[in-house]
Parts: structure tokens; sequence; C-alpha cells
């Protein structure tokens, strides 16, 4: 019999205003501990000796975050349940010489990141934000959330064939955005910029991840508001689902079965392959010293992992409207249905029939209809960090996510009940 639903149309506006405050990894992982915090998780470092004493524990690496929660009387050999989701989106990131321009254009150097939409980023209100490493060793993000850049296309007499014959932008000669005039650019110009922005003493910056964001909020769309139009949906519309669906299981207490966790990496758009990649030893390492904190053994951890599933939450392709033969004819998976199942038997997902079993069974709980969804045969197969996930930790994945239109587009579309039926499969699934 399913439960009342946790979440409703206030997780959606709550979705909106955590894209709007996390315009980058560092600070999507900042907000999710925020939120954390108030659901009674603490912070722990990494280079402290854990205890194995019950509550809510999270730790932040760049921009990734853990987090988990121990019931009362939870063994060293209790299974986990984790959702995982990546912080990072596509996007432009600044150079490490940032300061460039030509014909009395001042511009900002940037580097393509992942696999954008480079169309989508043209004649866009452009902001700048990130995190700077300051010269005693700390750090400070920044958010420069007003119109800064501007990433400039060719007019169309200076194009003429560009309707008929496509566009064609070189990511290196087209993307570079512009951010004021002068024909005198000085090194120094952009971080100076950001230091006094940031309320930081001259010369204080030596290291910085900076990136690009547009500074439209997010916005419903459509008749009745059905739609819900925002960026970085791929893949903070998860991750904010995971951090709601955590401190919500996480209210139960002692009556949980499992170990609930949420596991949000950075990297996934490029691989994946980083400390704060879900290839790296992040989540193993986690796993393992808060099986040795309660007192277990290596028998314990690996008994642990044996009952451990991992749902891999992840946006995915709604059908298309203008474009449906790009999908199998007999998956179609729409907006507001549901979140969808992914499957691929050439494991570019790690969903199987056992996996599909445990997710049903969640939706089920929480009176969640789903979707399935699967590749066009003609068409390559996107991936995500479920197949990593159960490779690197020999543990049951399944890939799921929410139907999206535009992915990778600076600005991506979803239907406004979806974030909340995500929400509440996941709390369900954490709750066991």
């Amino acid at each position: 019999m399913s439960e009342p639903p946790r979440f409703d149309r206030g997780h959606t506006d709550d979705l909106m205003s955590f894209l709007a405050a996390s315009p980058t990894p560092y600070h999507a992982v900042a907000n999710a501990a925020e939120r954390l915090e108030k659901a009674g998780f603490r912070q722990v470092a990494e280079t402290d000796a854990w205890d194995g004493t019950a509550g809510g524990k999270y730790l932040l690496r760049g921009g990734a975050i853990v987090a988990w929660y121990v019931p009362e009387g939870a063994e060293a050999h209790t299974p986990f349940r984790i959702v995982g989701a990546h912080t990072d989106s596509p996007n432009l990131r600044v150079k490490p010489r940032p300061d460039s321009g030509a014909h009395g254009w001042r511009q900002v150097a940037v580097e393509i990141y992942g696999g954008p939409l480079l169309n989508s980023w043209l004649d866009r209100d452009l902001g700048l934000a990130g995190r700077l490493s300051l010269r005693d060793g700390t750090t400070r993000l920044v958010d420069v959330d007003r119109p800064l850049l501007r990433v400039p296309q060719l007019a169309i007499h200076l194009d003429r064939a560009v309707n008929s014959d496509g566009l064609k932008l070189d990511k290196q000669r087209h993307m570079q955005p512009v951010w004021g005039l002068g024909e005198d650019v000085r090194d120094g110009d952009l971080i100076a910029f950001l230091e006094e922005t940031a309320g930081l003493p001259d010369g204080s910056v030596t290291g910085w991840d900076l990136m690009v964001h547009p500074v439209e909020p997010p916005a419903y769309l459509g008749r009745d508001r059905e739609l819900v139009a925002g960026p970085r949906m791929d893949n903070l519309l998860s991750v904010h689902a995971g951090t709601a669906a955590l401190a919500a299981a996480a209210g139960r207490g002692s009556a949980l079965p499992y170990i609930p966790v949420l596991a949000a990496f950075d990297h996934e758009e490029n691989g994946s392959q980083s400390d704060t990649g879900a290839d790296g030893p992040l989540l193993g390492t986690v796993l393992e010293r808060s099986v040795h904190a309660r007192g277990g053994s290596l028998e314990d951890r690996a008994r642990a992992l044996a009952g451990t599933v991992c749902l891999s939450s992840d946006t995915g392709h709604a059908v298309h409207p203008n474009y449906a033969e790009r999908h199998d004819p007999t998956h179609h998976p729409r907006v507001d249905g549901g979140p969808i199942l992914k499957v691929n038997v050439n494991n570019r997902y790690a969903t199987d029939g056992s996996g599909r079993a445990v997710f049903a069974a969640a939706c089920e709980k929480a009176g969640v209809p789903f979707q399935t969804f699967v590749s066009n045969n003609a068409m390559p197969c996107g991936t995500t960090i479920g197949p990593i996930t159960a490779a690197r930790h020999g543990i049951r994945t399944v890939d799921i996510g929410v139907a999206i239109l535009s992915m990778h587009s600076v600005r991506e579309l979803c239907g406004a009940k979806d974030p909340f039926l995500l929400g509440n499969a996941l709390t369900a699934f954490l709750e066991g």
C-alpha cells in the first residue's frame, strides 16, 4: 500500500531556489550541506578519527558531498541504501590566464567543460562564479550573479547561410565572452575584480576554479505553469531530491533497516576520473570507514556491501515532439509521467531485472508512477555514474532519473511534478 507523499509542489519551488543558488558544484554542495545541517547532520573531517555514534554525518571535498545517517543500534554489517548523483554541468570555465581581448574588446578566456550545446550560450547575460583559493590556504566561494559577460553571435548579415547550412561554432575562436571595452588588456584584471567583489585583499587569490553561468532565474512555463525551465537540472535536480530524501529518511531514526547515503560527485560530465568523481575512492572510503567506526571487520564490510543497493539518479531524455523518430518507438518517456528507469543491455546503464524490482517496490510504496527509457538502437547511448559505481564497489546499482528536454542546454526543461515524484520515490527507497 502506498504512503502519503512527503513532497508536493513546494518541493519544486524549493528546487528552483536551489538551482538559482548553486551556479557551481562548490555552491551546490555548500547548499546541500546547509540543508542537512538544519536536519541535524554534522560535518566530519577526513583527517579526523571517526566515531561510530548514531546520527547524520557528511563530508565535503571540493564539489562533492557524501552524507549518511546511522540509525541507533545499527550493526557493523548493516547494508547501505545509496542515492548517487553528480553536481557538475557542461559549461564554460575560466582558463589559467583569463585576461584576453582584441579590437577594443576585453574578453575572458574560457575552456569548454563537458559537452554543452554551444549555441545555447550565445547572446545570454552571463555571470561568473566558483571557488577562489587564497594565499593562506583557505578557499572562498564567489558569485557575480549579474550580467557580466556575453558571447555575442555573428550577425546574419555576416553569415548569410546560417539558417540554411547550420550554425558552425569553433570552440576556440567563437566562444570567448566579452566583458568590457579597452585596448589595454592587463594580466590579473579579472582576478583583481573578483577580489574586490568578494571583499578580499589585493593579491590574496593565488588559485581559482571559475565558471560562467546564466543569470536568468528558473521559471514556471506554460499555460498552466506545468513546466519548469532552468539551468543545471542535469544534474542538480537529483542532488536536490537526494538531499531532501536523505533528510526525510533520517527523520525515521532507529526504524531504518538500512544506512541511507547521499553521494553527489563532481566531474561526471568529463568521465568521473578525479578525487571527487565517482571513479575515485571517495565513496568506498566513506563506506569502509563507517563500518570500521562501528567496530566492523573486513568481513562486516563485505557483508554490508553485499546487501547494498545504489540508485544512480540522473536526468534522461523525454520524448521530443519535434524529433520523436530519435527515440525508441516503444519507449517514449513523458514529462510529469514519473521518474524513468534507464536500461541498456551493453551496460551503459547499470540496471538489471533485480534492480528494476527494487525501484518498482520503492515507487509502489511511495505511490509514484515510473517509466522506462531505452535508447534507439540506431543511436549511441549515453552513460552515468551507475556503471562506474557498480564496477568500482561491487554493489547492485540501478540507473534512474527525471525525463527532461534540452539536456546540456544552458536552460533545460522538465515537468513541474516530476521533481517531487522523484523525491518521494528516493525517500521510499532510502527508508527501505
